[in-house]
């Protein structure tokens, strides 16, 4: 009996030094970033269950607490970096009411030709109006530049990140190695700590699950199930022609795209490179391109005759490349669009985000080489048709006239570019290009031929330099005088602000289908739709932030360290302390009265 208080008061001190010294590196470490509370396991040991032992050093948190801190870091990153760059676009614009605002600019442009209309002979207002025209221009040329800056920005800052995350995904494998390997208790629990720490940090870039594997080593996963670290082999993430791929444990190279990376700034970025920014610029585009186009083209709708829908050779007299026939197909909520663009090469399939409607069907068809013939149009659009509407047909009357023929037909308009150049101010007269694509001062037309015409537009918009020249077109009174009238600047005026176009359903501007508004109307629901953008990125920035706050709070209230409960517990060891070496003590004394007797 002697000897098993003996041994049981050894094994009690024992187990206390363990217990005092992990609250005592409990204490020490309280308040340090990424530490979590430690706490001793004992079990009983000895003859009879007689002693205690410490057999592990435990980290104290909730499990679904980490967890939920990692989805919402990972859901927070992805809101901060998506709400940073929407109020970036949102300011292009300017704030209502500053005069550098686009809609400022617009408004100004507006006032000058307005005021051409009633002093068209004074050469200092024509001179206004193209000074107004240029601020305009050099303001949609600067957000257009600005950006293009972003999308640059952001690809680098993705790559940068890519190469982050790469490498903790790395280091986490390194860390799964160093925790099995390790066998001292208090140090595989600094280990596990780091490598908690590092998962956290990489969910920042991307959502990852984790699952603890029997021997304690991280599996972790994106949310559609890729394994990116199995014990101590880890993914190797590369960033590659703006695409992000991975290179698994288990052999094998894949692409990752926004639904395997989930969450997390790369999926941000992903999404602002390849969807938010190009929206933008797209929107920007067809601004500079429905600005440009007001003034120019002119828009002939078909006539529904006995056998089909008819329009006159004589009214695409004067087409070029890009210019369209649109014909509506279908019935009811089944209609659908088919657009035909002209083009002086061959006809070819078209990518329909590069027309006004994104959902269309669309193809190209040759221009006739001589453009007054009807023969000519129906082969070329007949071909054309074959492909993208195969029940349609084309015939020609002795009137000039081509019939489309074919059931569903709902209508049919085709968009004609009347100036024969930019320097052409008599041809399809009141029309006039007074804004020009600036590589060359050519009319904008859309054309397909050489690359899409539209395809940063707003970068390359600029003033007629044929009118800067000379601005006494803008007040000529017909295609063959130039004496000064009231009659074209009405006809500017109007076509900005009252005159409706059709805008690409690819700017998501009025929805998913082509949006039918005045050049005014488009720029200023542009505006609106950049401001709402940011302010509904804004909520849901702040909403996710205080769903991050709340579960740190909760994690923190299960991990971390409270120091009065620790001095408690510290108090609570002393005396249990004190206690077993009483019984050594003691032990020790008998033993020693046995031993003299």
């Amino acid at each position: 009996m002697l000897t098993n208080a003996f041994n049981t008061a050894t094994a009690g001190l024992q187990a206390l030094q363990v217990a005092i010294g992990t609250v005592s590196q409990n204490v020490a470490n309280a308040g340090v970033a990424g530490y979590t509370k430690r706490a001793v396991s004992t079990i009983s040991s000895g003859d009879g269950n007689s002693g205690v032992a410490a057999t592990r050093i435990d980290r104290v948190f909730e499990e679904m607490a980490l967890k939920q801190v990692r989805l919402e870091t990972s859901q927070a990153a992805y809101a901060s970096v998506k709400a940073e760059i929407l109020a970036q676009i949102d300011k292009l614009n300017g704030k209502p009411g500053e005069s550098t605002a686009l809609d400022a600019r617009l408004n100004g442009f507006a006032r000058a030709l307005q005021g051409l209309t009633t002093n068209s002979t004074s050469a200092s207002v024509r001179n206004t109006v193209l000074t107004s025209a240029s601020i305009l221009a050099d303001k949609i040329r600067s957000m257009a530049d600005t950006l293009e800056a972003h999308r640059s920005g952001i690809e680098k800052r993705t790559a940068a990140e890519v190469s982050a995350a790469s490498g903790l995904l790395a280091s986490i494998a390194s860390l799964n190695v160093k925790a099995a390997a390790t066998s001292d208790n208090s140090v595989r629990a600094g280990i596990l700590d780091q490598r908690d720490g590092q998962i956290t940090q990489l969910a920042r870039y991307m959502e990852v699950k984790q699952t603890i594997q029997r021997d304690g080593s991280a599996t972790l996963m994106t949310g559609s199930g890729l394994v990116l670290v199995d014990h101590g082999a880890a993914a190797t993430l590369a960033f590659d022609v703006g695409a992000i791929s991975a290179t698994l444990p288990a052999g094998g190279r894949v692409n990752l795209d926004l639904a395997t990376i989930g969450s997390g700034s790369i999926s941000a970025g992903v999404e602002l490179r390849d969807v938010i920014l190009p929206r933008a610029q797209r929107r920007l585009d067809d601004l500079a391109f429905g600005l440009a186009q007001a003034f120019t083209d002119r828009n002939v709708t078909a006539v529904q005759g006995r056998t089909g829908f008819e329009l006159r050779v004589s009214d695409l007299a004067n087409i070029k490349p890009g210019n369209t026939i649109t014909i509506s197909l279908g019935s009811g909520d089944a209609v659908r669009n088919v657009v035909l663009v002209a083009s002086r090469l061959g006809a070819k399939g078209v990518d329909a985000r590069q027309t006004v409607d994104s959902g269309a069907r669309a193809q190209t068809f040759t221009i006739p080489a001589n453009p007054a013939t009807s023969q000519g149009y129906a082969d070329a659009i007949s071909a054309a048709l074959a492909v993208v509407a195969p029940s349609m047909t084309v015939a020609t009357s002795n009137a000039g006239t081509l019939i489309f023929s074919g059931a569903g037909i709902q209508g049919m308009v085709a968009a004609v570019t009347e100036p024969r150049s930019a320097g052409d101010f008599s041809g399809g007269f009141p029309r006039m290009a007074l804004f020009v694509e600036g590589t060359g001062n050519s009319l904008v037309t859309g054309s397909l031929d050489d690359g899409s015409q539209r395809v940063g537009l707003a970068r390359r918009l600029a003033v007629n330099a044929a009118l800067v020249a000379d601005t006494s077109p803008l007040a000529a009174v017909s295609k063959t005088s130039s004496d000064a009238t009231g009659a074209r600047p009405q006809f500017l005026y109007d076509a900005l602000t009252a005159s409706k176009q059709t805008f690409s359903s690819a700017s998501g501007v009025g929805g998913m289908i082509p949006y039918t508004a005045t050049v005014m109307s488009f720029a200023q629901d542009v505006v609106a739709a950049a401001g709402a953008e940011a302010a509904a990125a804004k909520t849901v920035n702040e909403q996710q932030s205080a769903a991050k706050a709340d579960a740190e709070a909760w994690f923190a209230k299960g991990a971390s360290v409270n120091l009065d409960e620790e001095m408690s517990r510290l108090i609570a060891l002393q005396t249990a302390y004190s206690a077993n070496a009483r019984v050594l003590t003691a032990s020790r004394e008998m033993l020693d009265l046995l031993l003299r007797a």
